[in-house]
Protein backbone atom coordinates (compact mmCIF):
# COMPACT_ATOMS: atom_id res chain seq x y z
CA UNK A 1 0.00 0.00 0.00
CA UNK A 2 2.82 2.39 0.64
CA UNK A 3 4.45 1.83 -2.13
CA UNK A 4 1.41 2.00 -4.34
CA UNK A 5 1.01 5.61 -2.96
CA UNK A 6 4.43 6.85 -3.65
CA UNK A 7 4.27 5.82 -6.78
CA UNK A 8 0.71 8.14 -6.79
CA UNK A 9 2.53 10.80 -5.32
CA UNK A 10 5.04 10.64 -8.42
CA UNK A 11 2.53 10.75 -10.57
CA UNK A 12 0.82 13.83 -11.48
CA UNK A 13 -3.03 14.18 -11.41
CA UNK A 14 -3.44 14.83 -15.23
CA UNK A 15 -1.01 11.90 -15.66
CA UNK A 16 -3.82 9.95 -13.70
CA UNK A 17 -6.62 11.60 -15.75
CA UNK A 18 -4.81 10.46 -18.91
CA UNK A 19 -3.41 7.01 -18.31
CA UNK A 20 -6.94 6.36 -16.44
CA UNK A 21 -8.23 3.51 -17.76
CA UNK A 22 -4.73 1.77 -18.04
CA UNK A 23 -4.19 2.10 -14.26
CA UNK A 24 -7.41 1.37 -14.00
CA UNK A 25 -6.47 -2.25 -15.69
CA UNK A 26 -2.77 -2.79 -14.10
CA UNK A 27 -2.65 -0.87 -11.60
CA UNK A 28 -0.93 2.51 -10.59
CA UNK A 29 2.45 1.07 -9.18
CA UNK A 30 2.75 -0.88 -12.91
CA UNK A 31 1.74 2.78 -14.34
CA UNK A 32 4.89 3.70 -12.55
CA UNK A 33 7.57 1.42 -13.84
CA UNK A 34 5.89 1.76 -17.14
CA UNK A 35 6.27 5.16 -16.49
CA UNK A 36 9.65 5.52 -15.98
CA UNK A 37 10.89 2.77 -18.67
CA UNK A 38 14.13 3.53 -21.21
CA UNK A 39 13.42 1.70 -24.24
CA UNK A 40 15.33 1.35 -27.37
CA UNK A 41 13.99 0.98 -31.23
CA UNK A 42 15.89 0.08 -33.82
CA UNK A 43 14.47 0.70 -37.80
CA UNK A 44 11.83 2.90 -38.22
CA UNK A 45 9.97 1.24 -40.53
CA UNK A 46 6.35 -0.15 -40.76
CA UNK A 47 6.25 -2.26 -37.67
CA UNK A 48 8.47 -0.34 -35.51
CA UNK A 49 5.86 2.81 -36.23
CA UNK A 50 2.74 0.58 -34.47
CA UNK A 51 5.11 -0.33 -31.56
CA UNK A 52 6.35 3.48 -31.31
CA UNK A 53 2.52 4.17 -31.38
CA UNK A 54 1.42 1.82 -28.83
CA UNK A 55 4.48 2.30 -26.26
CA UNK A 56 4.20 6.48 -26.60
CA UNK A 57 0.49 6.30 -25.94
CA UNK A 58 0.78 3.67 -23.19
CA UNK A 59 2.98 6.76 -21.55
CA UNK A 60 6.37 5.25 -21.44
CA UNK A 61 9.34 7.26 -19.83
CA UNK A 62 11.92 7.28 -22.93
CA UNK A 63 12.40 5.77 -26.48
CA UNK A 64 15.14 6.10 -27.95
CA UNK A 65 14.74 5.46 -32.09
CA UNK A 66 17.85 4.84 -34.20
CA UNK A 67 18.14 4.38 -38.34
CA UNK A 68 20.42 5.67 -40.13
CA UNK A 69 18.63 4.98 -43.32
CA UNK A 70 16.91 7.47 -45.37
CA UNK A 71 13.04 7.33 -46.15
CA UNK A 72 12.31 6.07 -49.27
CA UNK A 73 9.13 6.33 -51.86
CA UNK A 74 8.47 2.56 -51.17
CA UNK A 75 8.33 3.50 -47.17
CA UNK A 76 5.52 5.58 -47.54
CA UNK A 77 3.56 2.26 -48.66
CA UNK A 78 2.91 1.06 -45.33
CA UNK A 79 3.97 3.77 -42.56
CA UNK A 80 1.72 6.26 -41.49
CA UNK A 81 4.79 8.87 -39.50
CA UNK A 82 6.34 9.57 -42.90
CA UNK A 83 4.83 11.61 -46.06
CA UNK A 84 6.38 12.37 -49.60
CA UNK A 85 7.86 15.28 -48.47
CA UNK A 86 10.02 13.25 -45.77
CA UNK A 87 11.55 11.22 -48.57
CA UNK A 88 15.69 11.65 -48.59
CA UNK A 89 15.44 12.24 -45.15
CA UNK A 90 16.90 10.36 -42.44
CA UNK A 91 14.04 8.23 -41.09
CA UNK A 92 14.49 8.17 -37.20
CA UNK A 93 14.46 12.17 -38.08
CA UNK A 94 11.90 12.37 -40.54
CA UNK A 95 8.97 10.40 -37.43
CA UNK A 96 10.25 12.49 -34.83
CA UNK A 97 7.52 15.09 -34.61
CA UNK A 98 4.63 12.91 -35.41
CA UNK A 99 5.60 10.79 -32.38
CA UNK A 100 6.30 13.81 -30.08
CA UNK A 101 3.03 14.75 -30.92
CA UNK A 102 1.30 11.86 -29.99
CA UNK A 103 2.34 11.84 -26.12
CA UNK A 104 4.57 15.18 -25.31
CA UNK A 105 5.23 13.80 -21.84
CA UNK A 106 7.51 10.97 -23.58
CA UNK A 107 10.85 11.73 -23.69
CA UNK A 108 12.12 10.99 -27.85
CA UNK A 109 15.58 10.59 -28.50
CA UNK A 110 17.00 10.28 -31.70
CA UNK A 111 19.94 8.41 -32.65
CA UNK A 112 20.78 8.61 -36.52
CA UNK A 113 24.09 6.30 -36.44
CA UNK A 114 23.90 2.78 -37.68
CA UNK A 115 23.51 0.21 -35.12
CA UNK A 116 26.22 -2.16 -36.51
CA UNK A 117 28.64 0.01 -35.17
CA UNK A 118 27.64 0.29 -31.62
CA UNK A 119 29.55 -0.75 -29.01
CA UNK A 120 28.12 -3.35 -26.77
CA UNK A 121 27.76 -1.43 -23.72
CA UNK A 122 25.35 0.90 -25.51
CA UNK A 123 22.37 -1.25 -24.91
CA UNK A 124 23.30 -1.50 -21.14
CA UNK A 125 21.64 2.05 -20.67
CA UNK A 126 17.92 1.03 -21.90
CA UNK A 127 15.47 -1.33 -19.70
CA UNK A 128 14.44 -3.37 -22.92
CA UNK A 129 15.84 -3.30 -26.58
CA UNK A 130 13.73 -3.94 -29.57
CA UNK A 131 15.51 -4.71 -32.87
CA UNK A 132 13.18 -4.30 -36.09
CA UNK A 133 14.08 -5.28 -39.55
CA UNK A 134 17.21 -6.57 -39.14
CA UNK A 135 19.51 -9.62 -40.42
CA UNK A 136 20.10 -12.49 -38.24
CA UNK A 137 23.93 -11.12 -37.62
CA UNK A 138 22.80 -8.40 -36.35
CA UNK A 139 19.80 -9.59 -34.22
CA UNK A 140 22.34 -12.09 -32.29
CA UNK A 141 25.03 -9.38 -31.82
CA UNK A 142 22.38 -7.05 -30.17
CA UNK A 143 20.97 -10.25 -28.16
CA UNK A 144 24.13 -10.84 -27.00
CA UNK A 145 24.88 -7.51 -25.81
CA UNK A 146 21.80 -7.34 -24.03
CA UNK A 147 22.75 -10.58 -22.14
CA UNK A 148 25.90 -9.12 -21.38
CA UNK A 149 23.95 -6.53 -19.80
CA UNK A 150 20.94 -8.27 -18.39
CA UNK A 151 18.66 -6.36 -20.19
CA UNK A 152 15.60 -7.81 -22.26
CA UNK A 153 15.27 -7.97 -25.99
CA UNK A 154 13.30 -8.58 -29.04
CA UNK A 155 13.66 -9.48 -32.36
CA UNK A 156 10.48 -8.97 -35.03
CA UNK A 157 10.45 -8.37 -38.76
CA UNK A 158 7.33 -8.30 -41.40
CA UNK A 159 7.59 -9.89 -44.76
CA UNK A 160 4.14 -9.06 -46.70
CA UNK A 161 1.99 -11.39 -44.94
CA UNK A 162 3.80 -12.96 -42.59
CA UNK A 163 5.58 -11.71 -39.70
CA UNK A 164 7.56 -12.49 -36.29
CA UNK A 165 8.27 -11.67 -32.60
CA UNK A 166 11.21 -13.45 -30.82
CA UNK A 167 11.72 -12.69 -27.03
CA UNK A 168 14.73 -12.91 -24.69
CA UNK A 169 13.81 -12.15 -21.21
CA UNK A 170 16.90 -14.23 -19.59
CA UNK A 171 14.91 -14.55 -16.77
CA UNK A 172 11.29 -12.81 -15.96
CA UNK A 173 9.08 -12.84 -12.85
CA UNK A 174 5.85 -11.93 -13.47
CA UNK A 175 2.74 -12.08 -10.96
CA UNK A 176 -0.67 -13.42 -11.49
CA UNK A 177 -3.89 -13.58 -9.23
CA UNK A 178 -6.21 -16.48 -9.25
CA UNK A 179 -8.52 -17.84 -6.29
CA UNK A 180 -7.20 -19.83 -3.84
CA UNK A 181 -7.01 -23.70 -4.85
CA UNK A 182 -7.37 -26.56 -1.94
CA UNK A 183 -4.80 -28.01 -5.03
CA UNK A 184 -0.94 -27.90 -3.77
CA UNK A 185 0.85 -26.07 -7.30
CA UNK A 186 3.55 -27.55 -9.14
CA UNK A 187 6.09 -25.12 -8.48
CA UNK A 188 7.45 -26.29 -12.38
CA UNK A 189 5.36 -26.24 -14.45
CA UNK A 190 7.30 -26.50 -17.83
CA UNK A 191 10.64 -26.76 -18.09
CA UNK A 192 11.54 -22.87 -18.72
CA UNK A 193 8.31 -21.76 -16.01
CA UNK A 194 8.40 -22.18 -12.33
CA UNK A 195 6.39 -20.64 -9.28
CA UNK A 196 9.06 -18.62 -7.04
CA UNK A 197 5.97 -17.47 -4.57
CA UNK A 198 2.44 -17.66 -3.49
CA UNK A 199 1.15 -14.55 -1.16
CA UNK A 200 -2.73 -14.60 -0.15
CA UNK A 201 -4.98 -12.24 0.22
CA UNK A 202 -8.67 -11.54 0.89
CA UNK A 203 -10.87 -9.61 -1.53
CA UNK A 204 -15.12 -9.48 -1.31
CA UNK A 205 -14.78 -12.46 0.76
CA UNK A 206 -12.63 -14.74 -1.66
CA UNK A 207 -9.59 -15.98 -0.89
CA UNK A 208 -7.19 -14.59 -3.78
CA UNK A 209 -3.57 -15.83 -4.29
CA UNK A 210 -0.87 -13.63 -5.84
CA UNK A 211 1.65 -16.32 -7.91
CA UNK A 212 4.78 -14.95 -8.88
CA UNK A 213 6.60 -17.01 -11.72
CA UNK A 214 9.77 -17.20 -13.11
CA UNK A 215 10.44 -17.45 -17.10
CA UNK A 216 14.12 -18.60 -18.27
CA UNK A 217 14.55 -17.75 -22.01
CA UNK A 218 16.92 -19.10 -24.78
CA UNK A 219 19.30 -16.30 -26.78
CA UNK A 220 18.17 -16.25 -30.68
CA UNK A 221 21.53 -18.11 -31.57
CA UNK A 222 19.87 -20.87 -29.52
CA UNK A 223 16.30 -21.00 -30.23
CA UNK A 224 17.25 -20.99 -33.69
CA UNK A 225 18.60 -24.31 -34.16
CA UNK A 226 16.52 -25.57 -30.90
CA UNK A 227 13.67 -28.46 -31.39
CA UNK A 228 9.79 -27.96 -31.34
CA UNK A 229 9.13 -29.40 -27.94
CA UNK A 230 7.92 -32.72 -28.13
CA UNK A 231 4.14 -31.83 -27.70
CA UNK A 232 4.41 -30.26 -31.20
CA UNK A 233 5.78 -33.39 -32.63
CA UNK A 234 4.90 -36.44 -31.05
CA UNK A 235 1.36 -37.11 -33.09
CA UNK A 236 1.15 -37.02 -36.45
CA UNK A 237 -1.94 -34.39 -36.58
CA UNK A 238 0.30 -32.14 -34.22
CA UNK A 239 3.19 -32.21 -36.92
CA UNK A 240 0.85 -31.28 -39.54
CA UNK A 241 -0.35 -28.24 -37.59
CA UNK A 242 3.34 -26.60 -37.64
CA UNK A 243 3.21 -23.75 -39.61
CA UNK A 244 6.18 -23.79 -42.73
CA UNK A 245 7.04 -20.07 -41.97
CA UNK A 246 8.72 -21.60 -38.87
CA UNK A 247 10.93 -23.98 -41.04
CA UNK A 248 10.43 -21.10 -43.77
CA UNK A 249 12.18 -18.49 -41.25
CA UNK A 250 15.36 -20.49 -40.07
CA UNK A 251 16.04 -21.00 -43.90
CA UNK A 252 15.64 -17.50 -44.58
CA UNK A 253 18.05 -16.21 -41.78
CA UNK A 254 20.67 -19.41 -42.78
CA UNK A 255 20.04 -18.24 -46.42
CA UNK A 256 21.36 -14.45 -45.14
CA UNK A 257 24.66 -16.16 -43.06
CA UNK A 258 25.67 -17.02 -46.07
CA UNK A 259 24.99 -14.31 -48.49
CA UNK A 260 26.06 -11.09 -46.44
CA UNK A 261 22.65 -10.54 -44.89
CA UNK A 262 21.14 -10.57 -48.75
CA UNK A 263 17.49 -11.83 -49.26
CA UNK A 264 16.94 -14.67 -51.80
CA UNK A 265 15.78 -13.72 -55.37
CA UNK A 266 14.11 -16.03 -58.01
CA UNK A 267 16.81 -16.49 -59.76
CA UNK A 268 17.50 -20.20 -60.30
CA UNK A 269 20.77 -20.82 -57.67
CA UNK A 270 19.14 -18.84 -55.01
CA UNK A 271 15.85 -20.71 -55.74
CA UNK A 272 17.85 -24.03 -55.62
CA UNK A 273 19.82 -22.67 -52.08
CA UNK A 274 17.04 -21.72 -50.60
CA UNK A 275 14.65 -24.82 -51.66
CA UNK A 276 17.52 -27.25 -50.14
CA UNK A 277 18.10 -24.72 -46.93
CA UNK A 278 14.01 -25.44 -46.07
CA UNK A 279 13.97 -28.99 -47.11
CA UNK A 280 17.00 -29.22 -44.32
CA UNK A 281 15.16 -26.90 -41.56
CA UNK A 282 11.89 -28.85 -42.11
CA UNK A 283 13.27 -32.38 -41.20
CA UNK A 284 15.81 -31.34 -38.24
CA UNK A 285 12.21 -29.80 -36.57
CA UNK A 286 10.67 -33.52 -37.48
CA UNK A 287 7.81 -31.99 -39.72
CA UNK A 288 6.40 -33.84 -42.29
CA UNK A 289 7.65 -32.73 -45.48
CA UNK A 290 4.15 -33.32 -47.12
CA UNK A 291 3.32 -29.89 -45.09
CA UNK A 292 6.32 -27.39 -46.94
CA UNK A 293 4.78 -27.38 -50.16
CA UNK A 294 5.94 -25.58 -53.54
CA UNK A 295 3.06 -23.33 -53.02
CA UNK A 296 3.72 -22.06 -49.86
CA UNK A 297 7.82 -21.32 -50.45
CA UNK A 298 6.58 -19.77 -53.77
CA UNK A 299 4.32 -17.22 -51.11
CA UNK A 300 7.12 -16.62 -48.73
CA UNK A 301 9.35 -16.08 -51.39
CA UNK A 302 7.07 -13.37 -53.30
CA UNK A 303 6.31 -11.56 -49.54
CA UNK A 304 10.01 -11.15 -48.62
CA UNK A 305 11.13 -7.57 -47.85
CA UNK A 306 7.47 -6.17 -48.19
CA UNK A 307 5.40 -4.08 -45.90
CA UNK A 308 1.56 -4.34 -45.22
CA UNK A 309 -0.05 -2.48 -42.88
CA UNK A 310 -2.38 -4.57 -41.54
CA UNK A 311 0.14 -7.01 -40.66
CA UNK A 312 1.98 -4.07 -39.18
CA UNK A 313 -0.44 -3.62 -36.84
CA UNK A 314 -0.74 -6.87 -35.44
CA UNK A 315 2.61 -7.64 -34.97
CA UNK A 316 3.59 -4.66 -33.66
CA UNK A 317 0.11 -4.65 -31.54
CA UNK A 318 1.43 -7.81 -29.99
CA UNK A 319 5.11 -6.80 -29.54
CA UNK A 320 3.98 -3.48 -27.90
CA UNK A 321 1.41 -5.16 -25.37
CA UNK A 322 3.83 -7.87 -24.59
CA UNK A 323 6.59 -4.71 -23.67
CA UNK A 324 4.14 -3.50 -21.24
CA UNK A 325 3.47 -6.89 -19.63
CA UNK A 326 6.74 -7.21 -18.99
CA UNK A 327 7.31 -3.57 -17.98
CA UNK A 328 4.29 -4.30 -15.35
CA UNK A 329 5.41 -7.85 -14.44
CA UNK A 330 1.71 -8.81 -15.14
CA UNK A 331 0.42 -11.50 -17.26
CA UNK A 332 2.31 -14.30 -18.39
CA UNK A 333 5.09 -13.13 -21.55
CA UNK A 334 5.73 -14.71 -24.74
CA UNK A 335 7.60 -17.19 -24.50
CA UNK A 336 9.71 -16.92 -27.13
CA UNK A 337 8.61 -17.51 -30.96
CA UNK A 338 5.27 -15.77 -32.30
CA UNK A 339 4.55 -16.44 -35.74
CA UNK A 340 2.28 -14.57 -37.96
CA UNK A 341 0.75 -15.60 -41.06
CA UNK A 342 -1.84 -12.67 -42.10
CA UNK A 343 -3.61 -15.29 -45.30
CA UNK A 344 -4.80 -17.25 -42.65
CA UNK A 345 -4.67 -15.15 -39.41
CA UNK A 346 -2.76 -17.51 -37.85
CA UNK A 347 -0.49 -16.76 -34.82
CA UNK A 348 0.61 -19.60 -32.94
CA UNK A 349 3.83 -19.06 -30.63
CA UNK A 350 6.38 -21.87 -30.01
CA UNK A 351 8.86 -22.15 -26.92
CA UNK A 352 12.15 -22.88 -28.61
CA UNK A 353 14.47 -23.92 -26.39
CA UNK A 354 18.10 -26.45 -26.85
CA UNK A 355 15.70 -28.97 -24.62
CA UNK A 356 16.31 -32.45 -26.96
CA UNK A 357 13.81 -34.58 -26.27
CA UNK A 358 14.56 -38.63 -27.00
CA UNK A 359 15.33 -39.91 -30.50
CA UNK A 360 12.67 -40.94 -32.27
CA UNK A 361 11.61 -42.25 -35.85
CA UNK A 362 11.92 -39.73 -38.34
CA UNK A 363 8.14 -38.85 -40.30
CA UNK A 364 7.89 -40.64 -43.20
CA UNK A 365 6.68 -39.63 -46.58
CA UNK A 366 10.08 -37.81 -46.67
CA UNK A 367 11.15 -36.95 -50.44
CA UNK A 368 14.04 -35.94 -52.25
CA UNK A 369 14.47 -32.03 -52.61
CA UNK A 370 13.50 -31.55 -56.22
CA UNK A 371 10.38 -33.43 -55.69
CA UNK A 372 9.28 -32.48 -51.98
CA UNK A 373 9.50 -28.51 -53.54
CA UNK A 374 9.67 -27.62 -56.88
CA UNK A 375 10.10 -24.45 -57.75
CA UNK A 376 8.56 -23.24 -61.41
CA UNK A 377 11.70 -20.50 -61.83
CA UNK A 378 9.39 -19.26 -65.19
CA UNK A 379 6.16 -18.82 -63.14
CA UNK A 380 5.48 -15.10 -62.72
CA UNK A 381 6.02 -13.78 -59.34
CA UNK A 382 3.09 -11.61 -57.89
CA UNK A 383 4.61 -9.32 -55.45
CA UNK A 384 2.75 -7.95 -52.72
CA UNK A 385 1.84 -4.01 -52.85
CA UNK A 386 4.10 -2.37 -50.74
Amino acid sequence: MESQEAAAQSISADEIALYDRQIRLWGVKAQEKIRSANILLISMKALANEVAKNLVLAGIGTLTIIDHQAVTEEDLGAQFFVSEEHVGQNRAQAVAPQIRAMNPRVQLRIDTDDVRAKQPDFFSAFDITIATELDFATYTTINAACRIANRPFYAAGLHGFYGYVFADLISHDFVIERSKSNVSSVKQETQTRSIVDITTKKENDKMIEMVTKREVYSPLILANTSPLPEDFTRLPRRRRQVTPLLTCLRALWEFQKISAGALPTFSHQNLEVFTKLAHDRHQELKLDISTLTSEFLRTFLQNLGCELSPVAAFVGGSLAQDVINVLSSREQPLQNMLLFDGEKSAAPIYPLHPFFPPETAAPSATAPVANAIDLDVDEPVQVPHR
